[in-house]
């Protein structure tokens, strides 16, 4: 079956079934991604390459918030440069740009995902070839809604592993460790106009996260990348009051300390053969989305806090080559 979305006269964006083909000629859902980003050094450019397999060369759109580091410079792909971004308070503001070019993209487009620019989105090879057949199936199952992820946050082993090789050929390959965080699974993928909310942890559409959906978040893949990006959030805490309520506002060694508690207890695990099963529970999947009125969101420990507490979980190998 074929599909695109439906988009009537004075209709909000939709799913429905097509009746004609993509002009690709392969019958499956058009989906872009979309992610905002400012100063996100070279995770940024293998975060527009694994879209562009994933879902098509032309469907990348990356918002640039005044970046200075050069890292949005000569991508290949759609970039919406916007002015310093000061007429509102930065997250109110993050949550209806991305919010608002999704409804835009949704007149054009299936479905669209939203992705932090250090965050890896697959669906499990064993079940679906690409994130574009993952999109075929949900819908061709009727649940052309909101897909969280499960969210998983990468770690890398200080005193084992080096530095990560952006060049190199797979990043998920120079890693092996994840901790799985019920706070990251976010409702990353929608065919809805719903608005995030809660820093992209929330919609507002009910949504559970899908057993077959990963992401792979790199914030804790790489200690220097780690100790860059932390500073650069803090002194946007501090200088500007971005995100104050956030981990921005963490001390940079505080940042780095949880990464290397974690980076020991994993090799702890390791030792003694106490790492955790990688893909959860139906009953933990199930617990993890709390309604709000009407705000579903993701659920549990911060970040920092998750991720120096077990178990720790191995990567499995089949998904190492995607990202």
């Amino acid at each position: 079956m074929k599909w695109r979305a439906r988009r009537e006269t004075g209709a909000a964006p939709g799913p429905g079934p097509a009746a004609t083909d993509r002009p690709s000629g392969d019958g499956l859902p058009r989906v872009a991604v979309i992610t905002m980003t400012r100063d996100s050094g070279p995770v940024l450019r293998r975060w527009v390459e694994h879209y562009q397999r994933q879902l098509g060369a032309d469907d990348v759109f990356v918002v640039d918030d005044h970046s200075v580091d050069g890292s949005t410079d000569d991508l290949p792909c759609t970039v919406l440069r916007l002015p310093y971004l000061d007429k509102y308070s930065f997250e109110p503001s993050r949550m209806g740009i991305l919010s608002g070019l999704a409804t835009s993209l949704l007149f054009a487009y299936d479905a669209v995902l939203l992705a932090d620019a250090d965050e890896f989105v697959v669906a499990d090879p064993a079940t679906h070839a690409s994130l574009r057949h993952f999109a075929a199936a949900r819908a061709g199952s009727g649940r052309a809604d909101v897909a969280g992820v499960l969210g998983y946050n990468v770690i890398h082993r200080v005193d084992v592993e080096p530095a990560l090789d952006f060049d190199a050929p797979s990043l998920l390959r120079q890693r092996e460790f994840a901790r799985f965080t019920p706070l990251m699974c976010k409702p990353a993928l929608k065919w809805v106009d719903a608005d995030w909310a809660h820093a992209s942890h929330g919609i507002r559409h009910p949504f559970e996260p899908d057993p077959d959906l990963f992401m792979f978040h790199f914030k804790f893949a790489d200690l220097g990348q780690l100790e860059l990006l932390a500073e650069h959030r803090h002194q946007a805490a501090v200088v500007e009051g971005r995100a104050v309520k956030s981990s921005w506002s963490r001390p940079t060694d505080e940042i780095v300390e949880a990464l290397r508690t974690a980076a020991a207890q994993v090799e702890q695990a390791i030792a003694q053969d106490e790492l955790g099963r990688f893909r959860p529970g139906p009953k933990k999947i199930g617990s993890i989305v709390q309604n709000e009125g009407d705000l579903w969101r993701a659920t549990g420990a911060g970040q920092h806090l998750a991720l120096v507490k077990p178990p720790y979980v191995r990567i499995p190998d089949r998904l190492r080559d995607l990202v």
